[in-house]
């Protein structure tokens, strides 16, 4: 019934119910669905669920076991701003997955089997402001660039992986990165990190659970806190001399002496012709004035 009484229309009452068969019909198996959202968090799925509406803004696929994101399928979600797949079975290549989502704000892939993240792998994500990709053990690799596009990231989490190593630049370069999440990684704190412990400590980045960054290798530093660490590997890799510097420094010595003896040398064979060439100018002279 209308405010004043009155049945509503005919058409009306058909076009809501075909509107929310319509809703019903296009969430997928096992999912539910709201107002721009699909929820399908711990419904044992093997496969990316089928006939997402294409207007969802929100996707949650959590604790399932999905094992692998069909760049086609996500392409039709153009609209999507958050993507949550934590605890699922994805890893190796993920590059280019993500090249028709390019609104995604939110991404989540913690509790995967990830193992490197290419320049290829987000680089299309150019609005991406959260990436949480901890807890991944079999993750070992983040090429220099790969958040090159992401100048939005703000927050980044990579704790709890197989990291050993990650180049300053990497984060460095991100304007707005204001959370990084490092934690309980095997850090393998040499004289080639020296510079990241050094940013760590001079940045205004916020480091969550702080007493858990430390350094897996080498044993003399094993342990210890990754900013507390600088002040040892200053000294060990800008006072301490190693094998490969002595041989430099010998090998500067030698050509240095080389270098001074050929001098020498040179310098003793002018010398000589000059007096020579001297003493036969003297000689000239005196019989010239004999002659007079």
């Amino acid at each position: 019934m209308s405010p004043s009484g009155r049945p509503w229309p005919l058409s009306l009452m058909f076009l809501l119910g075909m509107g929310m068969a319509s809703e019903r019909i296009n969430c997928p198996s096992r999912c539910s669905c709201q107002y721009l959202e699909v929820n399908c968090t711990g419904q044992q799925l093997q496969e990316f669920p089928a006939a997402i509406p294409l207007d969802t803004r929100q996707l949650i696929l959590a604790a399932n076991n999905v094992s692998y994101l069909p760049a086609v399928e996500l392409s039709f979600l153009a609209d999507l701003v958050y993507l949550d797949c934590r605890k699922n079975l994805l890893g190796d290549d993920l590059d280019f997955t993500f090249t028709g989502v390019a609104k995604l704000v939110y991404l989540d892939l913690s509790f995967n089997n990830l193992t490197q993240v290419t320049f290829s792998t987000f680089s299309h994500l150019l609005s991406l402001v959260v990436l949480k990709m901890s807890d991944n053990p079999n993750l070992v690799t983040i090429e220099k660039d790969a958040f090159a596009n992401n100048t939005w990231l703000r927050h980044l989490d990579v704790s709890r992986t197989g990291l050993t190593f990650l180049d300053t630049s990497t984060v460095r370069d991100l304007p707005n990165l204001r959370f990084l999440g490092l934690s309980d990684n095997l850090w393998h704190c040499n004289c080639s990190f020296l510079d990241f412990i050094t940013w760590m400590t001079e940045s205004n980045v916020h480091f969550p659970d702080a007493d858990n960054i430390t350094c897996y290798t080498p044993e003399g530093l094993h342990a210890l806190k990754m900013p507390a660490v600088e002040a040892q590997l200053h000294f060990n890799c800008l006072t301490q001399l190693y094998k490969r510097d002595y041989i430099f420094l010998c090998l500067i010595g030698f050509c240095i002496f080389f270098a001074g003896t050929v001098a020498a040398w040179l310098a003793g064979i002018c010398a000589v012709i000059y007096k020579v060439h001297t003493s036969k100018g003297e000689e000239g002279r005196g019989e010239a004035e004999e002659d007079t």
